[in-house]
């Protein structure tokens, strides 16, 4: 697939930056929305998205909040799709309950709308869904963390880093699943901290990037100096919190897993900051979301979702350079030919 290098700045969601499509499908347009223009997991799928565009001939316009849990920002997107009439649009959204309004708008007004990485709750409000299984994401973390702990899985002291206090999909997915696969009741699967394991420490909030993950490392530190084990809602955060963990010489004394298998995601397993990270495909994604988009304005047909998921599933693989046994995984060497970022 062809790359296309992204130089452009989206902090202002105002100022949409169009990618320009050829003279003979320029009725055919479509509107790519994510969380931040900072997190390199966007830039990949921007990347994926333009390069698809291109290829297709549809004008494709890009906006990105100023942060992550950015809602007013989506939504004033949003708004501006529908008026510039639009065919479709694919959207990772930052608050997946507050922005299914402003999607049935734009259903209303024609649009197919796409839900990318992240499900809107509920995901039936989206006409399709284009994401890694983060429920599956989040097991196979928390099954590698539990088989590399072994016997002192059962008395482990869990810290989760997550990403807003709105609690999207995509973070309770990931979330609840480390739990299902480190052993831990769930509660409400739907919910994040109403679980009762005597082993968790705690849940705090990082907004997704580094300086969140240290000061929310901070937080559970105070909480229990001897946390040993942290789930981590994406890369950034997890950097972040390694670097709370070494200004207080514990870096060696935690285990830190992640999601999202970004480049120096991948580069942060193989220095051992990062014991293993699932590894996620938003190129793809995006890619697939800009054909379905056109294939829509030229059949008015729907995507479907893969056989047996209410979702089209864009695949996961867990990166580590130490496997645990009963877990599939890939290293670090493959992961770095499979990154992005």
């Amino acid at each position: 697939m062809k790359k296309t290098v992204l130089s452009a700045a989206f902090g202002v969601l105002s100022l949409g930056v169009v990618f320009a499509a050829p003279a003979q499908a320029a009725d055919v347009g479509a509107c790519l929305i994510t969380k931040t223009d900072t997190n390199p997991f966007f830039v990949k799928m921007k990347e994926g998205a333009t390069a698809k565009a291109q290829e297709l001939g549809v004008t494709l316009k890009a906006y990105a909040g100023k942060i992550d849990g950015d809602h007013d920002s989506q939504v004033a997107a949003v708004e501006s799709c529908i008026a510039d009439g639009a065919k479709g649009i694919l959207i990772a959204a930052s608050d997946t309950k507050a922005i299914v309004d402003q999607v049935k708008k734009a259903q209303e007004a024609g649009l197919l709308v796409i839900a990318l990485d992240t499900p809107l709750d509920p995901a039936s409000a989206a006409d399709a869904t284009f994401a890694t299984d983060n429920l599956l994401a989040g097991k196979l973390i928390g099954q590698w963390a539990a088989a590399t702990m072994g016997e002192g899985a059962k008395t482990a002291k869990v810290g989760f880093l997550d990403l807003t206090p709105s609690q999207p999909t995509v973070d309770v997915l990931r979330d609840q699943g480390f739990m299902m696969g480190f052993g831990i009741d769930t509660k409400d699967p739907a919910k994040i901290g109403d679980e009762d394991d005597a082993r968790i420490v705690g849940h705090d909030v990082t907004n997704g990037n580094e300086e969140g993950g240290r000061k929310a490392m901070e937080n559970l530190l105070q909480k229990d100096p001897d946390i040993n084990v942290i789930h981590t809602i994406n890369e950034p955060a997890a950097v972040g919190a390694y670097q709370a963990l070494k200004a207080v010489g514990k870096e060696k004394d935690v285990l830190i897993v992640s999601v999202d298998g970004g480049c120096p995601g991948v580069k942060s397993v193989a220095e051992g900051v990062i014991g293993a990270t699932s590894q996620q495909y938003p190129l793809m994604m995006a890619a697939l979301g800009i054909e379905a988009i056109k294939k829509f304005a030229d059949t008015g047909e729907k995507p479907k979702p893969t056989e047996g998921k209410d979702f089209f599933d864009t695949g996961v693989s867990l990166v580590t350079d130490k496997p645990a046994a009963g877990v599939e995984s890939i290293d670090t060497k493959v992961g770095t030919e499979k990154c992005w970022g």
